[in-house]
């Protein structure tokens, strides 16, 4: 078998190779010293992806003359959406955490406490809790007086954590993206290429191509993870009687946005067990149980039915690979990496099997055929 030509690895080549590298490199800690200012990029390109198609509805099925009419038509349904949801759940929330705040108030008088807890703990969370204002907590004249209080140390924690515009002016920064984004969807989507040189448009193009649509397939899979589980969880959450359930349920689906983050529910999950202990008058264990099952149905349908079938396809990722690529991106790069982790992951493992497997692959298939064609040849007698 003939072994594939190499370029040689002259003086120039050397150079251009140290050169990219130096420029990768630069461009990857450029990222990561500008991830915060990034960020609210690219959650505004995120919701932006996921809002393209309805701007499309309304600017073509719907008719709509002006593209910008249909982005703010799109926005408006976006957050009449939200704002439609919070005023449904604010009021639940809120007589739920009165009931919570009564209810810790007559746990510390010592109501029905013999039933659910050993003797030993009672003293104990009845010493912590007798430590505690609760009425005085969410009394609104103290909790002003608080605001009041910690305001001072709050702009200054704000102020020596982000700047100004990050840290009051970000969701109109985001809202800024949004918009513009949109509104210019379809020319950034085809006029990007001009700014390449013409050498390199055509690998360019394919690279951003797959980048494109594998994180619009990501994302948007992703999106209906999260939906489905948060979801569930609620449903989940309501049937056994859990405080919180409508917002702890939306909290659970919101971290599952990330694979895997919803692991940081297990501590807040404990403490409204409790919460439905003291209320309920039943034990922790049977309250616990009956959160474990909730638990373990939802997270069993995640991981054998959803994500097989939509994260499957869209990543090809076993979890071992996930949670070590959200892992090292998100020591990289913070959120921002933890964000880009997958689709990354998964595009770099594409293109290195694409043109370093695939072409290992077609040199041994191109020095086998020619082996063959030397062995067909017909021998010429002398």
């Amino acid at each position: 078998m003939n072994t594939p030509i190499e370029k040689p690895y002259t003086f120039d080549r050397v150079i251009r190779i140290v050169i990219t590298l130096i420029v990768l490199l630069a461009l990857f800690f450029l990222i990561k010293k500008l991830s915060a200012v990034l960020l609210p990029f690219l959650i505004a390109l995120l919701i932006a992806y996921l809002l393209q198609p309805v701007v499309h509805f309304f600017q073509y099925t719907l008719k709509l003359k002006f593209r910008l009419l249909a982005v703010i038509s799109t926005l408006t349904l976006f957050f009449g959406a939200i704002v439609g949801a919070l005023w449904i759940i604010i009021p639940i929330a809120s007589n739920e955490i009165q009931a919570i705040s009564n209810t810790i108030s007559l746990y510390v008088q010592g109501i029905n406490m013999d039933t659910f807890l050993p003797e030993t703990w009672q003293k104990e969370i009845r010493l912590f809790l007798g430590q505690l204002n609760i009425q005085s907590v969410i009394d609104n004249d103290s909790l002003m007086s608080v605001l009041k209080n910690s305001a001072p140390k709050l702009w200054l924690f704000i102020n020596n954590s982000f700047s100004f515009v990050l840290g009051f002016s970000v969701i109109f920064i985001v809202l800024l993206y949004i918009v513009f984004i949109l509104k210019d969807y379809e020319k950034i989507t085809t006029q990007w290429i001009q700014i390449i040189p013409t050498k390199y448009r055509t690998i360019t193009t394919e690279i951003i191509s797959d980048i494109e649509k594998g994180m619009n397939r990501y994302f948007r899979g992703q999106f209906l993870i999260a939906l489905t589980i948060g979801t569930l969880f609620t449903i989940g959450f309501s049937i056994i009687g859990l405080p919180l359930a409508i917002v702890f349920g939306i909290f659970v689906g919101i971290l599952n946005l990330v694979p895997y983050l919803q692991i940081l529910a297990v501590a807040p999950a404990m403490l409204l067990v409790f919460l439905q202990s003291i209320e309920t008058g039943e034990t922790f264990g049977s309250c616990l149980l009956g959160l474990l099952v909730v638990f373990a149905l939802v997270q069993g349908l995640q991981d054998l039915v959803l994500v097989p079938k939509i994260m499957g396809k869209v990543t090809g990722l076993n979890p071992a690979i996930i949670l070590l690529s959200l892992s090292i991106w998100g020591a990289l790069l913070g959120i921002v990496g933890m964000i880009l982790a997958l689709p990354m992951t998964t595009l770099l493992i594409s293109y290195y099997k694409r043109f370093v497997i695939d072409k290992e692959s077609l040199s041994d298939n191109i020095d086998a055929t020619e082996d063959e064609i030397e062995q067909e040849k017909p021998e010429v007698s002398e």
